[in-house]
């Protein structure tokens, strides 16, 4: 069941989604957010933009949709659980599984394994995706972190969107550098000449990626990179779009690459702030057997 709201500002002041949560404690900003986005909360019959500051007279209209029911199962799916406490949840997700359910995943994914370990996740909008804040691909190995709790999701999706946290990912890429940093500052949107792709567009959301080169080898490169922003595929697009593309990526790289189960591309480091405490947690997590093997391999060519 939906709810609406009604408000008319006097002499409040500031943000839209800040003096909406104010008025209506019920809702986090996070949720507000997704509520403007998509065209849930409208200001003088108008969308406007979280930040919009509000103005004496303003009529906001605020409509709440009730979160659809979650119909993902429980399934006992072993999980690799780096760390856990009443906020959070750390897991290095192993190559091959998918975050959560969808039209062609609708088991054994990450939240399937997540519903068995607990039930203590914080709701999603979609439903289909309780506790995630962040994901990496299928075919990308590494570290997530899970919110256990509203307040524990709206703080890491504050620190996300406020480059807080610290994520750092190692890949194998094809060729070799002449520099050994680099910083790809390109916005990242749907390829417009094939739906299955993102690709470096001109009206794409800002993306940038930090590079630095570890080790090279015949034919390809030993990378770490660190994100600055979170968009689907960023190192992926981006790593392709400078010509060195990720080896053993289906969608973005050349058919002649490593052999392997997919790209090679591993979240190596997380940090971010304990959403109770504000204490800095980091942690690293070792590539998988596949990634060490074929770095052994490219050393002894």
């Amino acid at each position: 069941m939906s709810n609406s709201y009604e408000l008319v500002i006097q002499d409040e002041k500031g943000r839209l989604d800040k003096v909406i949560a104010e008025k209506l404690s019920d809702l986090s900003r996070t949720r507000i957010r997704e509520l403007i986005d998509s065209q849930n909360i409208l200001v003088n019959d108008k969308k406007e933009k979280a930040s919009y500051k509000v103005q004496a007279g303003d009529k906001i209209v605020v409509n709440v949709p009730a979160l659809e029911p979650l119909n993902v199962e429980a399934e006992d799916i072993p999980l690799d659980i780096v760390y856990e406490d009443q906020d959070v949840i750390v897991v290095n997700k192993p190559q091959g599984m998918v975050v959560h359910p969808s039209a062609g995943h609708p088991n054994y994914t990450l939240v399937n394994a997540l519903l068995y370990h607990t039930k203590d996740l914080a709701a999603s909008p979609e439903g289909f995706r309780p506790g995630i804040v962040h994901r990496i691909d299928k075919d990308t190995s590494g570290l997530l972190m899970i919110a256990k709790n509203p307040k524990a999701r709206e703080s890491l999706e504050d620190q996300l969107a406020h480059k807080l946290n610290k994520r750092l990912y190692l890949a194998i890429v094809h060729g070799n550098f002449g520099e050994s940093a680099g910083k790809i500052d390109a916005p990242i949107g749907r390829n417009p000449s094939n739906r299955k792709q993102m690709a470096v567009v001109e009206n794409g959301k800002s993306a940038v990626t930090h590079f630095k080169v570890l080790e090279q080898f015949k034919g390809y490169s030993l990378i770490q990179c660190q994100l600055e922003t979170g968009r689907t595929h960023q190192i992926r697009v981006h790593m392709a779009y400078i010509g060195h593309p990720v080896a053993g990526d289906p969608l973005y790289g050349p058919r002649k690459t490593l052999k392997g189960n997919g790209q090679f591309l591993h979240a190596k480091v997380l940090g971010f702030n304990q959403p109770t405490s504000g204490e800095w947690l980091e942690f690293s997590v070792d590539v998988p057997e596949i990634f060490e093997q074929t770095l052994i391999r490219l050393r002894n060519k």
